[in-house]
C-alpha cells in the first residue's frame, strides 16, 4: 500500500512537469488540450493517493526520493494534511486550464490575445511544483519547488508582456526571493545541528537553533503569502491575466508560505512561544493593514488581492494560536487554507468572466449583473460569502475553528494580549462581511447598467469551472471537517 501510494504521489507531480516539456515541442494549438490532459491525470493521482490513504489506515507514508549517504536530500510525506492540500491544488488548477480556453481568445473584450503555449507550459509546471511542495518532507525539496513557483510566477504575471506587467513580474520574483534566503538560512542551520534536511529533525533541535529555523522559515513564508513587509508585489502582479491570477493569487502561489510554516510547526515538537508571538503580531498587523488597502479599491482584482492578504493572515493567526498549544487552530488553518483556495478561484473567475463578457471589471461601472448576467451574479455571491465567512459557506467553518482556537488559547495561555487580539481579527472579519455586503448589493440588484446591458455570453469553458466552484464554496469545508478528524 505504503508503494501505491508513492507511486501517485509520484506521478501527481511528475506527469505536469512531463507535459510542459512536450508542450515547448508540439503545435501551439496542442497546448491547452495537453495541459489539461495533464491537470486532469495529476488530479487524478492526488485523488487516487487520497483515497487510497483514507483506507489504508496508515496516518502516513514517508518515502525517501534521494539522499547522500544518510543524508535525505529530497523525499515525500504523504498524510492527511499534504494530500488534501495537493489534491486542492491540482484540482483548481485543472478548473483554471479549463477556463482559460474560455479567456485567453480573441472574443475577450479586455484582453484579446491568441493562446500561446509558453502559457500552457509555465502553467502546468506550477501545478507540478505545488504537488511537489506540499508533499516534500525536507527543506531541500520544498526549497527546490519554492524557487520552481517563483519562476513560473515571474514568467506568468509578465504574460503580456507590457512594461508594467514585466515590472510586476520582478517586483513578485525579487521580494519572494528575498524571502526564500530565511529557508536557505534554515536549511543550513538545520544541517549543521542535525546532520539531515529533514523537517522532522527540528522536533530535535535546542530551543534557541529551533526558534532561530522557524524564524527563518516564517520570514520565507511571508514573502511568498504577501504578509508585512513583502506585500507589495501581490497587488502588482494584479497585471497578470485572470487565469494566473486566480491561480497564483488566489489558489496556489500564496498558499506556499502557509503551507511550508504548517508543515515545519506540525513536526516541530514543543516550541517556544517567542515564535509564536511572532508569527501572531505580524499577522494581526497585516490583517488591520490589508483590511484599511482594500476598502478604497474599485478594480474588483486589486480589492481581491488585498482581500487575498486578509484572508492569509487568518492562517497566521491559527498557526501562532497552535504554537500556544491550540491544535483546533491548526486545524481551522489547514482547512482555511483548503476552504479560502475554492473561494477565492470562484472570485478571481468572476472577475475574469466581467472582463471577458463585460470588458471592464470596475465595480461601480457593475450594476444589475443577477438580471444579465445570473451566473456571474450567483458565483459573484457565492465568492463574496465565502471570504466573508457567512454559513453555510466554507469560510465560515474553517474560521470558527481559527476564532474558537484562538479564544481557548487566549483563555487559557495567561496573555490578555491573545485575547485582544483575537478580538480585533473578529472585528475585521465582520467588516469584511459588511463591505463585501455592500458590493453585492450594489453590483448585483437594480436595472443593468449600461456597461452590464451589452454583456456578451459566457463561454461554456467557463461554466463547467464555475459549477464546479460553486459547488465546492459550499462542500469544502465539509469535506476537510470529514477527512481531518
Amino acid at each position: 500500500m505504503g508503494f501505491n501510494l508513492a507511486m501517485l504521489a509520484i506521478a501527481s507531480i511528475l506527469v505536469p512537469f512531463i507535459a510542459s516539456l512536450i508542450i515547448v515541442v508540439c503545435p501551439r494549438p496542442a497546448a491547452k488540450v495537453i495541459c489539461i490532459v495533464a491537470a486532469g491525470v495529476s488530479t487524478l493521482c492526488a485523488i487516487m493517493t487520497w483515497v487510497d490513504l483514507g483506507t489504508s489506515g496508515l496516518d502516513s507514508v514517508h518515502v525517501t526520493l534521494a539522499a547522500i549517504g544518510d543524508v535525505e536530500i529530497m523525499g515525500l510525506a504523504i498524510d492527511k494534511v499534504s494530500v488534501m492540500l495537493a489534491t486542492a491544488f491540482v484540482s483548481i488548477g485543472l478548473l483554471i486550464a479549463i477556463y482559460s480556453v474560455g479567456y485567453l481568445n480573441e472574443g475577450n473584450r479586455e484582453h484579446p490575445d491568441k493562446p500561446r503555449r509558453r502559457f500552457y507550459a509555465f502553467f502546468t509546471v506550477f501545478i507540478g511544483a505545488m504537488a511537489g511542495l506540499v508533499f516534500s518532507s525536507t527543506i531541500i525539496g520544498q526549497l527546490v519547488f519554492f524557487e520552481i513557483t517563483g519562476a513560473c510566477s515571474w514568467a506568468l504575471i509578465g504574460y503580456y508582456d507590457t512594461p508594467t506587467a514585466r515590472k510586476a513580474a520582478m517586483k513578485a520574483l525579487i521580494l519572494t526571493h528575498i524571502g526564500s534566503l530565511g529557508l536557505y538560512v534554515a536549511a543550513g542551520a538545520l544541517f549543521t545541528q542535525t546532520g539531515t534536511f529533514a523537517i522532522s529533525a527540528i522536533a530535535g533541535l535546542a530551543d534557541g537553533w529551533k526558534v532561530f529555523v522557524l524564524i527563518g522559515v516564517i520570514i520565507a513564508a511571508w514573502a511568498k503569502s504577501a504578509q508585512l513587509p513583502f506585500y507589495m508585489w501581490l497587488p502588482s502582479a494584479m497585471e497578470a491575466p485572470t487565469p494566473v491570477s486566480a491561480y497564483l493569487h488566489g489558489a496556489s502561489m500564496v498558499k506556499v508560505g502557509v503551507a511550508v510554516l504548517a508543515r515545519e510547526l506540525m513536526c516541530a515538537g514543543a516550541i517556544p512561544e517567542v515564535v509564536g508571538w511572532v508569527i501572531i503580531v505580524g499577522a494581526i498587523i497585516t490583517c488591520i493593514f490589508s483590511f484599511v488597502m482594500y476598502l478604497p479599491q474599485t478594480d474588483m482584482k486589486r480589492l481581491l488581492a488585498f482581500s487575498t492578504i486578509s484572508q492569509l493572515s487568518y492562517m497566521f493567526l491559527a498557526f501562532g494560536f497552535y504554537v500556544f498549544g491550540s491544535n483546533l487552530a491548526l486545524e481551522g488553518g489547514i482547512a482555511h487554507i483548503f476552504n479560502h483556495a475554492f473561494a477565492k478561484t470562484l472570485f478571481f473567475l468572476t472577475a475574469g468572466a466581467f472582463s471577458y463578457t463585460l470588458g471592464t471589471r470596475m465595480l461601480p461601472k457593475l450594476r444589475g449583473v443577477l438580471k444579465k448576467q445570473p451566473l456571474l451574479g450567483v458565483a459573484f455571491a457565492f465568492a463574496a460569502l465565502g471570504i466573508a465567512g457567512v454559513p453555510p459557506m466554507n469560510g465560515f467553518f474553517s474560521k470558527t475553528l481559527i476564532f474558537a482556537g484562538g479564544f481557548i488559547t487566549a483563555a487559557n495561555s495567561g496573555h490578555p494580549a491573545l485575547m485582544v487580539i483575537v478580538i480585533i481579527a473578529l472585528i475585521e472579519t465582520v467588516g469584511c462581511f459588511a463591505w463585501f455586503l455592500k458590493w453585492i448589493g450594489q453590483v448585483l440588484f437594480g436595472e443593468p447598467s449600461e456597461v452590464v446591458a451589452a454583456a456578451k455570453p459566457v463561454p461554456k469553458a467557463m461554466v463547467v469551472s464555475f459549477v464546479v466552484l460553486l459547488v465546492m464554496t459550499v462542500c469544502s469545508s465539509f469535506i476537510a471537517a470529514a477527512w481531518l478528524g
